[in-house]
């Protein structure tokens, strides 16, 4: 295929309709809300697994490898940004999620964390699936914002291939969101909306994470790595405990195994 005009594109443009995309798809789970008012277990826990592990491939495969195959090419010792910038994105996630109100699905009002407010519980529900969806719109619009410094069809393709990446697990993470929040008592619109508009920071944090490196050359393979960082907090400290509640742990391994091997082919094949 042909992707030379592609390549003619402002990255920042191009990290703006890659996470657009990734937000749809969000939407799109979120929209299962209108036809099942309770999710089996068993499903919940294989998409939380999926998710999981998508996460992981893209971790290494996506933003690690490339960080440090950057940080070979200029000279510079090659585990050096990898290092700084992946414990940099998990001190940030860690931060944020001490100070950041906001509460998981299932648990009591006074089980929230960060910063005691007053706010409600839908709103708090919502900044907790708000919160890891910042690594991901970060993760696209560093992997876009690469351009920049290397318009190399290869690169792109590796975008894309995230982009896709994140948006697939997307899919199940909506539904994974809006369906329990049905059960919380909201009415399906209500629903809909709260799981859809957790996927609106990806755009944002997209378009961000794409100006900066572009900005700032030398922070590119910093910037990936950092964004590995804040993807892998989001799993060891989220998605995988919340998959492996109840007695289906065995779905949410499998899931997590399949979610990898879908973000490691698409990352080999397309990058």
């Amino acid at each position: 295929m042909n992707v030379e005009w592609l390549l003619e594109y402002n990255p920042v443009l191009l990290a703006l309709f890659a996470t657009l995309f990734t937000w749809g798809v969000t939407a799109l789970g979120s929209s299962m809300v209108f036809f099942f008012k309770t999710i089996n277990k068993r499903v919940l826990n294989s998409m939380l697994g999926f998710a999981a592990g998508v996460m992981i491939a893209a971790s290494f495969w996506s933003l690690l490898k490339p960080a440090i195959e950057m940080a070979e090419e200029n000279g510079s010792p090659p585990w050096l940004p990898a290092l700084i910038g992946f414990l940099s994105g998990g001190a940030f996630l860690l931060i944020v999620d001490k100070i950041l109100p906001h509460l998981h699905l299932g648990l009591a009002i006074d089980k929230a964390e960060g910063i005691k407010t007053q706010w409600q519980r839908s709103v708090l529900l919502v900044l907790a699936i708000t919160l890891h969806n910042i690594p991901e719109g970060l993760a696209v619009g560093v992997a876009f914002g690469a351009l920049a410094h290397n318009p190399d069809a290869g690169v792109l393709a590796g975008a894309v291939a995230l982009a896709i990446g994140i948006g697939l697990q997307n899919f199940p993470e909506g539904a994974a969101v809006s369906i329990p929040l049905r059960r919380e008592g909201f009415t399906r619109l209500k629903a809909f909306t709260y799981g859809q508009l957790s996927g609106i920071v990806e755009p944002i944090a997209g378009v961000i994470g794409a100006l900066l490196v572009i900005t700032i050359t030398p922070l590119l393979p910093y910037a990936l790595s950092f964004a590995a960082g804040a993807m892998i907090f989001v799993v060891v400290e989220e998605l995988i405990p919340e998959s492996q509640t109840g007695n289906e742990t065995d779905f949410s391994t499998i899931g997590a195994m399949l979610g990898f091997a879908t973000m490691m082919f698409l990352d080999v094949a397309l990058g």
